[in-house]
């Protein structure tokens, strides 16, 4: 049986918890940012868990999970 090849931008963007759950980052983090309340960047810094439609698509391009 061949081997299955990770998809490397999802590999980048996502990372696995120990307990198995997939985290992304949130979405403006760099551009205009000096602009932002401190509140708000502080808020962009935190993984949130995925949702959990999405999560058999990325399970699939991250096979092997990610380390």
């Amino acid at each position: 049986m061949p081997k299955l090849k990770t998809h490397k931008g999802a590999k980048s963007r996502f990372t696995m918890t120990g307990t198995g759950k997939i985290m992304r980052t949130k979405g403006p983090k760099s551009h205009l940012r000096r602009n932002k309340a401190k509140r708000v960047r502080g808020l962009f810094d935190e993984k949130i868990p995925l949702n959990a439609s999405d999560k058999k698509r990325i399970s699939r391009l991250i096979p092997y999970g990610i380390k």
